[in-house]
């Protein structure tokens, strides 16, 4: 009864129909499974009924309980209460064709007069509230602010500002498709108000209360989202690029790499005539030719203006006069690469913002949305891994890449393209260093000329290594391979393995310290007191996450017997061998404890104790894991020859990677490509909305974009993540995009920029911000309030825009004169949901029976209208009735 009678929750803005209609809070819906098993005829609702009264009345519940009928799009209830003595009826009319006599509020005061049968005349006063809802469609007057785009532009579209490496945003059509005003009169008493077939006193501008909701656009296109959705589904594809471009186009291009057993042969060929200076000209060489051969430049997936500018966009130094020194990687004093945004790359495991990676992504996902599709991408793909190719064979760095070993948080493709830009860095090294004196490259070295042999001492070097170094050579990235320089064999053969066990004076003084890179300042050898020098080493071989794994396999395929542990040890022990064999080329007469304590410093164990006279002396000895039986390191030690970084075996074979690296690259399909690169996608696609959110400072925004971050970083770090999720995170961007931009389109609507008064900006912009966030909004001040102010004058500006007089069949389907009344008078269009409940409280069934509530709900739209009624009957228990029987 409270419920009923409450007017706090008369039209709530979200809930389900049953507490709009009857303003209950609990209730219990008993509902068909399926829609063929519809209760349709009325013997069968008759019989549902009499059941839930039966079971009421046994069980003394007293939640009212409906049971659903007819078919579920009409949404039919019927129910009942008990409770008390009170039985409570829930009774429902819905009709498609609205009676005439029913339009307004006199002729449901009718019904509801005689629906309550009350007996007492003259009736207790109706208690009415009223909501008109108003619906605005025509924003003719505000055109959407977004630019169309511009298919037809040399590069990309012209959509929201868009620049070549930059992702769009926003929607190309009002994600706004309707603004509801309801006016409500919450508090009316009959006779107060009239409203019949020839005049009523509903005026909304007069109505005490508006509020209003927005209906969103069904699935707007965003821009954004449509980019990275289409960039998405070439991960589904299953074409090579041979297949897309057509198998003949590159057929040559086909045999080159076909074998990767003759990455090698180039070497041996005529060198080809050096280019000192990079165009586009040169990027642009192959693939183009040999498409305008097959096909005909017409029929080419990118014509030249686009893939020019997209090379020069990708490669900057191509437009430079000077070839390249070395300066390709991205500056490590940008203020950006400290910032959030930035690291991102680090949770989504992509590429620095900054990177040649990020920008590929950014001109594929380009691209395949205005240039080409799927076509136009494969082309991109060729041209790029043939200027890969070309800056590898020419010593040129790839730009847009921080140097040093491959960043495993990246992607995969972005690891590949710092592996080959650390192989052309060692070529280039290598090629420079033949030039160049020995004194020149390592400053540490004697620099003496008398270092360098003749051929004779190169054989005896290579007996040498084959005899004494086979064991621990055999584990390095290349058997055969070596660098171009002479070494001092001679002295070499016969105490490059006694220097270190025995230490006598003889052999240290034939010996010459070589690759010393600077004196280590503190320490000194310790059997001769000679200070102790920092060799020059190799760096370790850097490696990619696919190699590591790789690597990783094999070593666990070695099995945990004695055999393969130490088989493991071995292969882990390239780099070691290395550092030792220049440990002793810079420090002549070193033994194994002095190499310890510069490489391992905690293998090596010092204390204090008493000498003979007494004295507290430092005495030091190798760890225990040293002194074990066939010790690794003894052992490696052992083997090792002084031979100086320069003249040893590489750890790093860079032709050899460069090759597989260059080989990855071209037999990767689309769809692997896209893979790759949809992290990038993803991150530019998040720190796209980022940038527009700090414009809008939407907070619900804020917290939904914290979620895409989370959810993105949890999936993408998978090595293939399912496509479903994938699906997810793309949703995520494209629903922050709508809702950023209906921000933008009610913000321009309601002219917040405009406002010349701070508080009244302030307050807008609070009014736009809990359209977005709530599904009903209250006007402060009503019609006359500054928000209510501009909403009359939209509908103001829409009926004018609608001015001209309506054909005839639109003045039938309007139908009642009321409602032409409105048309043509009203700045409002006529109503298009009336709202009215009907309360009172009265005794039933007899005069003197206890006073209770009854309501009606009615609903009138164009096409619907719909009664709601609940009755309290008075129920007297047999005992009641018997002493009213004596009593009478």
């Amino acid at each position: 009864m409270q419920d009923l009678l409450c007017m706090n929750n008369d039209f709530p803005p979200r809930a389900h129909c049953l507490v709009r209609w009857y303003g209950l809070r609990e209730f219990v819906v008993i509902a068909p499974a399926a829609n063929h098993d519809a209760v349709l005829s009325e013997s069968k609702c008759n019989l549902l009924l009499s059941s839930v009264s039966i079971a009421l009345g046994n069980t003394g519940c007293q939640v009212p309980l409906f049971v659903q009928i007819h078919h579920k799009w009409r949404r039919m209830y019927v129910g009942e209460c008990q409770g008390h003595g009170v039985r409570t009826d829930f009774e429902m009319v819905h009709l498609r064709k609205v009676p005439n006599q029913y339009t307004h509020l006199s002729g449901l005061l009718d019904i509801f007069k005689s629906k309550i049968g009350c007996p007492l005349t003259p009736l207790p006063p109706v208690s009415i509230a009223i909501r008109f809802t108003y619906v605005l469609q025509d924003w003719q007057q505000y055109f959407w602010p977004q630019q169309p785009p511009d298919i037809d532009a040399l590069v990309g579209g012209e959509v929201g500002g868009l620049e070549f490496g930059k992702l769009p945003f926003g929607a190309c059509e009002d994600p706004i498709s309707e603004l509801h005003l309801a006016t409500t009169w919450p508090h009316l008493t009959e006779g107060i108000i009239v409203d019949n077939d020839v005049y009523s006193d509903l005026d909304p501008i007069q109505a005490p209360h508006w509020s209003v909701r927005v209906r969103k656009a069904d699935n707007p296109q965003c821009l954004l989202g449509d980019f990275v959705t289409e960039f998405f589904k070439i991960c589904r594809r299953k074409e090579s690029t041979d297949e897309i471009l057509g198998r003949s186009t590159f057929e040559e291009e086909g045999r080159e790499i076909a074998d990767i057993t003759h990455a090698l042969s180039k070497l041996t060929e005529p060198a080809p005539v050096p280019i000192h200076k990079l165009s586009v000209s040169n990027m642009v060489h192959t693939a183009k030719k040999k498409i305008r051969k097959h096909r005909g430049v017409e029929e080419s997936p990118l014509n030249n203006d686009v893939l020019n500018t997209i090379l020069l966009f990708l490669f900057p130094d191509a437009a430079s006069e000077k070839p390249l020194d070395g300066s390709s990687s991205t500056d490590s004093n940008n203020p950006l690469s400290e910032s959030e945004e930035y690291n991102l790359y680090n949770q989504f495991k992509s590429a620095p913002s900054d990177s040649l990676t990020y920008k590929l992504a950014l001109c594929l996902c380009m691209i395949n949305f205005y240039h080409g599709g799927l076509k136009g991408v494969a082309h991109l793909w060729q041209e790029f891994v043939l200027e890969m190719r070309f800056r590898w064979e020419n010593n040129f760095l790839i730009p847009g890449l921080t140097s040093g070993p491959p960043d495993l948080r990246c992607c995969l493709l972005h690891q590949k393209l710092q592996m080959l830009n650390c192989c052309i860095e060692r070529k280039k090294a290598r090629d420079e260093g033949r030039k160049t004196n020995t004194s020149e490259i390592y400053p540490g070295d004697t620099g003496k000329a008398g270092d360098q042999l003749g051929p004779d001492n190169l054989k005896d070097m290579d007996k040498e290594k084959g005899e004494v170094g086979k064991s621990w050579d055999s584990w390095s990235d290349s058997e055969e391979e070596f660098f171009e320089c002479l070494s001092d064999t001679e002295e070499l053969k016969g105490n490059g393995q006694e220097s270190g066990k025995k230490g006598g004076p003889k052999e240290v003084a034939s010996l010459k310290p070589e690759g010393r890179l600077h004196q280590h300042g503190k320490l000194t050898l310790l059997h001769n007191g000679e200070p102790l020098y920092i060799p020059v080493t190799q760096e370790p071989a850097p490696m990619t996450e696919d190699l590591l794994e790789e690597q990783s396999e094999v070593l666990a395929k070695l099995g945990t017997s004695a055999e393969g542990a130490h088989l493991r040890a071995r292969m882990q022990s390239a780099c070691l061998l290395s550092d030792m064999e220049s440990f002793k080329a810079a420090n002549p007469g070193c033994f194994l404890e002095d190499f310890v304590r510069w490489y391992s410093p905690r293998d090596y164990i010092e204390e204090e104790v008493v000498d003979e006279k007494g004295n507290m002396v430092l005495k030091g000895e190798l760890s225990a894991r040293m002194k074990i039986p066939s010790n690794m390191w003894v052992e490696a030690w052992e083997t090792a020859k002084p031979i100086p970084a320069r003249r040893q075996r590489r750890l790093f074979d860079d032709t050899r990677e460069a090759e597989k690296v260059l080989h990855y690259l071209a037999v990767q399909k689309p769809a692997d490509l896209a893979r790759h690169l949809l992290p990038c996608v993803i991150h530019a696609a998040v720190l796209k909305v980022k940038e527009e959110e700090n414009l809008e400072n939407i907070s619900s925004v804020k917290k939904i974009i914290k979620q895409i971050i989370t959810h993105s970083s949890k999936v993408l770090h998978f090595p293939n993540p399912e496509d479903k999720k994938l699906e997810e995170i793309i949703h995520q961007i494209t629903n922050v995009e709508a809702i950023i931009a209906r921000a933008r389109s009610l913000k321009a609507k309601f002219g917040t920029e405009k406002c010349e008064q701070e508080e009244e900006k302030e307050d807008l912009e609070r009014f736009v911000s809990c359209l977005l966030e709530q599904p009903e909004v209250l006007v402060v001040g009503a019609g006359r309030g500054h928000a209510g102010k501009i909403i009359h004058k939209l509908f103001v500006n829409a009926q004018r825009a609608a001015a001209v007089a309506p054909p005839e069949e639109e003045l039938k389907r309007m139908g009642s004169p009321e409602e032409r009344r409105h048309n043509s008078v009203s700045d409002f269009p006529p109503p298009a949901g009336r709202e009215l409940i009907l309360r009172t409280t009265v005794p039933r069934p007899a005069p003197y029976s206890r006073a209770l509530p009854q309501r009606m709900y009615s609903v009138l739209t164009k096409e619907d209208f719909r009664l709601a009624v609940c009755r309290f009957v008075f129920i007297m228990s047999q005992n009641k009735v018997d002493e009213w029987l004596v009593r009478e």
